[in-house]
């Protein structure tokens, strides 16, 4: 099967999107990992995206990436292709993908010269895996509760506390992590700090188990000493820098719904077309055409919003124009996520019994998306996000 088809003849991108994806395609079609070890498998992904040189697209030019010139900014219509094309084949590729882009973004937009050289050559090549620590157990959406905290010593830092939900926890080589350096200001007294793994006072030995097995895990902070050279942008900048760093990799979030739902109609038209049922293909049954009528619908919808947000950002880093467009890209991660799991139910369906037989496309696919709708943002803040601010308009 083949992710390639007319979408990236859109105006949406130019041709090296074009020539991206299609050789991101024929080189994703040669690669076999073993991915019964989801931690195991994590690191061979990043290692072998950070040997092709597909891990550039993280961080800028100027420090060891593929696009974007010298400026701290990234490419995202690059971001959506490759992660579009990843989660065709693998969303763990694509997982392993996306946390190192968001796990180094915040140094990507606010890091000192230094501490962009430290991580993010490391972070392009796959020498070093990357992590982003802002969720904690009653602080998830809602950010300013968060409880961890840093006080200050006579050399720097002193943190404690404890982070959960944290992707790639327990396999990162250092955890871009969010603290209350202010505890009474609520998401203004938020300050970043970078945090080596092996940092005396750090514990990822938590690991969390989910239903799409991926690396994630609960962190502990025990008087854990950190030098006045780890704290990541201004001291309490840290919530805006998170936004900052959500909205640029919340298109892409979309790219890898849709992806998952490509592979989803890729598999169902498959399935109909060599499926024999009452002395015709299923695929002759009108019932079944309206359904993939319907999946080829709901595709493009989610392909067109998460194109529109990409290609507005880049737009706007091209021009100077440097408003955010939180709301398109929530409108595409909302959309893309929901209408994937719309597609892979019904994709599911027509496969009947062996949709939910462990092992085959649609069902892995069945687990891989059901997160999506969650993180970096679930759907209903999606819609408050969308919500507000037309009712600003």
């Amino acid at each position: 099967m083949n992710p390639t088809g007319t979408h990236l003849g859109l105006p949406f991108f130019d041709d090296v999107h074009r020539d991206l994806g299609q050789q991101l395609v024929e080189w994703m079609a040669r690669q076999q990992v073993d991915e019964s070890d989801d931690r195991q498998a994590c690191r061979q992904w990043v290692q072998l995206l950070g040997e092709r040189g597909w891990l550039r697209y993280c961080v800028p030019e100027g420090v060891g990436g593929a696009l974007g010139g010298a400026l701290p900014r990234l490419d995202s219509r690059a971001l959506v292709v490759l992660r579009e094309t990843l989660a065709f084949y693998s969303p763990l590729a694509d997982f392993a993908f996306a946390m190192q882009g968001l796990g180094s973004g915040a140094i990507t937009l606010a890091g000192t010269p230094a501490q962009q050289a430290a991580y993010l050559p490391q972070v392009a090549s796959g020498k070093k895996i990357a992590a982003f620590a802002l969720s904690e157990a009653d602080a998830g959406s809602d950010a300013g509760a968060m409880q961890t905290s840093a006080t200050r010593t006579a050399t720097g830092w002193l943190v404690n506390g404890s982070k959960t939900w944290i992707s790639n926890g327990g396999i990162a080589d250092f955890y871009v992590t969010f603290v209350k350096t202010d505890p009474d200001a609520g998401t203004r007294g938020i300050t970043p700090f970078i945090v080596d793994a092996t940092n005396p006072g750090v514990d990822s030995s938590e690991h969390i188990a989910v239903m799409a097995p991926h690396p994630l895990a609960t962190l502990h902070f025990t008087n854990c000493a950190l030098p006045e050279s780890a704290q990541l942008g201004p001291l309490h900048g840290g919530f805006k820098l998170a936004m900052q760093t959500l909205d640029i990799f919340r298109a892409s979030v979309a790219g890898a719904a849709l992806g998952m739902a490509r592979r989803a109609l890729a598999e169902a038209v498959h399935y109909s077309k060599q499926r024999q049922m009452f002395g015709q293909k299923l695929a002759d049954f009108q019932l079944t055409q309206a359904k993939i009528g319907e999946m080829a619908t709901l595709v493009d919808a989610a392909a067109l919003l998460t194109y529109r947000a990409a290609w507005l950002r880049d737009e706007g880093e091209r021009t100077g124009n440097t408003a955010r467009v939180t709301v398109e890209a929530a409108m595409a991660k909302m959309t893309a996520t929901e209408n994937a799991q719309r597609v892979i139910d019904m994709a599911l369906q027509m496969h009947g019994g062996l949709g939910v037989k462990v092992g085959t496309k649609v069902e892995s696919l069945y687990r891989d998306i059901r997160s999506l709708r969650i993180y970096e943002g679930a759907t209903e803040v999606q819609q408050l996000i969308i919500g507000k601010a037309v009712l600003k308009s």
